[in-house]
C-alpha cells in the first residue's frame, strides 16, 4: 500500500491567492501577510518505476488572509501541479503552477515548487511570476507548507489511481510589491 498522501502534500506551495484582497494603491512598496488555503484536490496516480510513483493533477480552494478580525476570504485559487514520490523512502519533490483570483476578478499567478515526506508535508517557495488588472507586475513569495489528508491507494504494475483529497497550504510570511504601473482597484 503507498498512501496518495504524499502526493498531494506538496500542493499548498500555490496558495498565493492571499494576496487578493490587497487594495493596489498605486505604491510600490513591498508589504508582508499571513495566509492559507483550504484546498481540493483531484489527480491520477502513476507507477513510473520499481520504487517511483508521479501525481499528476490540480488543486483548487479559498484563499483567506489573516487580519486583526480573523481570517478574511481573499479569492480563489487553482493549482495544476506534479509530484513525483520516492516509495521506498517516502520522500517527495513537487512543482506546480498556480492562478489566484481575486474578488474583483484580478488574477495572480504563481510558481510552487516543495519537498517533502510522506505523512510530515512539504516546505518550500512559493513565487509570483505576474498578475492581471491590479496586480499587473506584482513581484515577490515567501516559504510554504502543504499538508494533506488523504486515503490510502495501492500502486501497482500498470496501475493508475484516480484520488481526491483535500489539505491546507500554510504561507507564513508572504512578501509582494505592486506595480506602480497596475491600475488602481475599483
Amino acid at each position: 500500500m503507498f498512501s496518495l498522501r504524499v502526493c498531494i502534500t506538496w500542493v499548498g506551495l500555490l496558495a498565493g491567492a492571499a494576496i487578493a484582497t490587497v487594495p493596489a494603491s498605486g505604491a510600490s512598496t513591498e508589504e508582508t501577510l499571513k495566509a492559507f488555503a483550504a484546498w481540493q484536490g483531484r489527480g491520477q496516480l502513476f507507477e513510473t518505476g520499481p520504487s517511483r510513483a508521479t501525481f499528476v493533477g490540480s488543486f483548487s480552494g479559498m484563499v483567506f488572509v489573516e487580519t486583526e478580525k480573523g481570517p478574511l476570504d481573499a479569492g480563489f485559487m487553482v493549482c495544476p501541479a506534479i509530484i513525483d514520490i520516492n516509495l521506498a523512502d517516502g520522500t517527495q519533490e513537487a512543482k506546480g503552477r498556480c492562478t489566484i483570483t481575486g474578488k474583483d476578478g484580478g488574477r495572480v499567478y504563481a510558481d510552487v515548487a516543495c519537498k517533502g515526506v510522506h505523512m510530515v508535508g512539504c516546505n518550500g517557495d512559493f513565487k509570483f511570476t505576474g498578475g492581471t488588472d491590479r496586480f499587473e507586475g506584482i513581484t515577490g513569495g515567501g516559504p510554504v507548507t502543504i499538508r494533506s489528508g488523504l486515503n490510502e491507494a495501492a500502486v501497482g504494475a500498470g496501475n493508475i489511481v484516480q484520488e481526491s483529497a483535500g489539505g491546507i497550504i500554510i504561507w507564513p510570511k508572504l512578501t509582494y510589491k505592486l506595480s506602480d504601473k497596475a491600475p488602481a482597484a475599483q
